[in-house]
Parts: structure tokens; C-alpha cells; sequence
């Protein structure tokens, strides 16, 4: 007879929700969300999304991102997983090594590190998946 219309809101929000680091945060630990996440702050630990992870031009991550689309400005010194699309915009700076399926980069973007892309990243999922179930059991 009656619903709780603030239950029915939180469960749209998370699902849409979109993230923000601004300018002049730091954060230190590691953030895991399903929604899209900005960063043009500082973030001392790991990314984890089902989401895209959205980088600023003074944005700093220090730690793996795994995301299913990134578009980095900034600088990130660890390895990035997408599983879609990377692009790494003209100020763009990554130091670590990148996992993609498909990889944009603008000129002016520097990148150090290897990179695996295409039918590999699946591949390398499996692998990963498998190891995990190695230590489990």
C-alpha cells in the first residue's frame, strides 16, 4: 500500500551518480564506485569502476585505475585497465603500463610503460581471474 520513494531514489543515484575530486583535494586510500568518477585533485591509491574515470589537466593518480572508459588530462603513475576506450589527452602523463581495448593519444601526451591491447585485455582477465581462484583455493 505504501512505497518508500526514498529507497526507489537511492537506487537511480548510484547507478548515475558522477563522483568529484576538485581542484586542491588530496584523498589517500582507494575508491571503488559504479558510477563516473572526476579527479582534479590528488589521489593517493587505487580507482575501481564499472563506470568512466574522467582525469583534469592538473588531476594526479597514484595508484591502478580499472575503469570500462578513461579520458586522461592529468598525470597517473600506475597501471590503468579499461575496458573500452583510453584517451590520453595533450597534457596527458602516464607513468605505468596500460591494459585497453581500444587506445586514443593526442600529440604532446607522454606515456612510459608497456601497453596490451585488443583481444589481449580479455585474455588477461581470464588470467587474473583464474589466479585469484588459484590463491582461494
Amino acid at each position: 500500500m505504501f512505497t518508500n520513494k526514498n529507497e526507489d531514489m537511492k537506487n537511480t543515484e548510484t547507478t548515475a551518480a558522477i563522483n568529484m575530486i576538485g581542484a586542491g583535494t588530496v584523498i589517500t586510500g582507494d575508491i571503488q564506485s559504479k558510477g563516473d568518477i572526476r579527479v582534479d585533485g590528488t589521489l593517493k591509491g587505487s580507482v575501481n569502476t564499472s563506470g568512466k574515470v574522467v582525469l583534469g589537466k592538473d588531476g594526479v593518480i597514484e595508484g591502478d585505475v580499472v575503469c570500462t572508459d578513461a579520458d586522461v588530462s592529468g598525470t597517473i603513475k600506475a597501471k590503468i585497465s579499461v575496458a573500452q576506450l583510453l584517451s590520453l589527452k595533450s597534457t596527458a602523463k602516464l607513468n605505468g603500463d596500460i591494459i585497453t581495448n581500444k587506445l586514443s593519444i593526442e600529440p604532446g601526451a607522454s606515456f612510459t610503460g608497456s601497453c596490451s591491447m585488443g583481444a589481449v585485455i580479455k585474455d588477461i582477465k581470464y588470467a587474473e581471474k583464474q589466479e585469484k581462484k588459484e590463491k582461494t583455493a
